[in-house]
């Protein structure tokens, strides 16, 4: 088994699938636990220090006992794990040039156990604030970019390895043969998968139904279902499950694209179960007027569902239906960027979990929660829903609410739609649409100085943001032909009132997030 220390990393739990997926087991601990389990644990066979949001030099900033390297078991640092490791061995770390995305990794020694089978260039994906300038006695350097001399550093003597990069990632090129490696040095052996494997059936479809069960018991069900990808195999996982004891709950808020309605709609009827259509447009905008802050737009958002869920509740129990749960399509994502765990920041508080009122009466079934988008994908195929359904772009579940910057007025509101419209029409038009991960426009709030019939016109800055992702944790911009980019833009300046020019956003995941809130 390889322990990960969590130190707070968006990617942790990735790191720990990553090492599952190549046939070890892993057991995610905290900092103040790891010195105890690898005195104890006679099973550990390496240890992976995880990033983190945290500066080694700042006060209260998590850490180990560093009697931990002096026990001769296999240590990767990643990111914070590497300062924190330079750290504690008598190294300097500062506070560096901030990188977030990809660079250039150049090996300096191909010949060593750890970076057998590498490239000698390749690109990684950064994410840091803070640099190790000086490393402690007896590391030697394995590889750099050109702003991080120390970028891969090894001390072979004590099987210490240090990365500045994020192995786990998908769009770190070589990342899991990198872990592969670090696997063969920890147990003498190369893993039971070969890199990049991936056994489907590792994924409990039945395991997850039979908890479901078991949490339920004869309580009844009411789902929030938006009509995307998550929500959808939530509810067909929980409608195997408890039957009709489930009772899907859509909200057209009229936050959503036209027609979700009647896509909700068809979706149960081929389970066999009619949702609960419940029409708050015009509560939903009277809420979020005047209202500009990201944040409370979401916590807006959530606790109005919840309102909604709990009238419900309440006239479902007058007919003796002991609605007791509230399902949620959640997904891992959606959790760690809420802080879902003890040293995580919160990059913002997603409508379904950190958006959500302290006194709910409805208790959350998250069956998706552990879960990755692509894992999501796979359990939908599994289940026989649609091909069309299960590749669906993610949409927020706050709707356009959070793909326009300021206030949510009817005018916007339209804008938005419209120019949304005009993306998803020219990108499947061009035939790219099945082929990006994410794609939509955003009204930035940003105006701008336009020429309009040769008159001046200032109106509103539209932003296009098309990226290419698996399992949302890291993305990058897609490389659209010029001509499909000038033909949104042409369309949207000209067919929708009030709108002066379009942009393109090419910013990675890190430093952005998926969506401008």
């Amino acid at each position: 088994m390889i322990f990960v220390v969590d130190f707070g990393s968006q990617t942790t739990h990735l790191l720990g699938r990553r090492i599952r997926e190549l046939g070890v087991d892993t057991k995610i601990v905290q900092p103040d636990e790891i010195l105890r389990y690898a005195q104890n644990d006679k099973d550990i066979k390496g240890v992976i220090l995880s990033g983190g949001p945290s500066s080694v030099y700042s006060k209260g900033a998590p850490t180990i006992d560093p009697q931990i390297f002096d026990l001769k078991i296999p240590i990767l640092g990643i990111c914070y794990g590497l300062q924190l490791t330079t750290y504690l061995l008598g190294g300097k770390v500062v506070a560096g040039r901030k990188e977030y995305g990809p660079a250039k990794l150049k090996i300096e020694n191909l010949k060593l156990k750890i970076t057998n089978g590498l490239q000698e260039t390749f690109v990684v994906w950064m994410s840091h604030g803070d640099e190790v300038v000086a490393l402690p006695e007896g590391f030697k350097t394995l590889g750099s970019t050109g702003h991080v001399p120390f970028a891969f550093v090894e001390d072979s003597k004590r099987k210490i390895i240090g990365l500045q990069f994020h192995p786990e990632v998908e769009h770190t090129e070589n990342g899991l043969r990198i872990l592969k490696n670090f696997i063969v040095i920890c147990q003498g052996s190369h893993p039971a998968q070969s890199e990049g494997s991936r056994d489907s059936s590792a994924i409990p479809q039945n395991d997850i139904i039979e908890n479901i069960k078991t949490i339920v018991g004869d309580s009844y069900v009411i789902g929030a279902v938006s009509g995307g990808v998550d929500s959808t195999v939530a509810a067909t996982l929980t409608a195997k499950a408890i039957g009709k004891r489930f009772i899907p709950i859509h909200v057209d808020n009229g936050l959503m694209r036209e027609g979700t309605r009647e896509h909700v709609v068809g979706i149960f009827k081929k389970i066999g179960a009619r949702p609960i259509v419940v029409n708050a447009v015009g509560e939903m905008l009277k809420r979020l007027r005047k209202v500009t802050d990201s944040e409370k737009k979401r916590k807006i958002i959530g606790n109005f569902y919840i309102e909604i869920f709990e009238r419900i509740r309440k006239k479902l129990l007058k007919k003796s239906l002991p609605v007791k749960f509230l399902l949620q399509g959640t997904i891992y994502s959606d959790v760690i960027e809420s802080q879902g765990s003890k040293y995580a920041s919160r990059i913002k508080s997603h409508h379904n979990v950190g958006g959500l009122p302290k006194n709910m009466k409805l208790k959350l079934l998250e069956p998706l929660r552990n879960f990755y988008k692509d894992e999501v994908r796979e359990i939908g195929r599994r289940l026989d829903i649609d091909e069309d359904l299960v590749n669906r772009q993610p949409f927020p579940g706050p709707g356009y609410a959070v793909r326009i910057r300021g206030e949510v007025t009817k005018k916007r509101l339209e804008q938005e739609k419209k120019a949304d419209e005009v993306v998803i029409h020219e990108l499947e038009k061009a035939g790219i649409l099945d082929n990006v991960f994410l794609s939509f426009p955003v009204m930035t709030g940003a105006y701008s100085t336009a020429v309009k019939g040769d008159g001046r016109h200032f109106g509103e800055v539209v932003a296009l943001r098309v990226v290419q992702s698996k399992d949302i944790m890291t993305s990058t911009w897609a490389k659209l032909p010029y001509e499909v980019l000038q033909k949104i833009s042409s369309r949207i300046v000209n067919e929708i009132p009030g709108i002066s020019r379009v942009v393109y956003d090419i910013t990675t995941k890190p430093p952005a997030t998926m969506e401008w809130e």
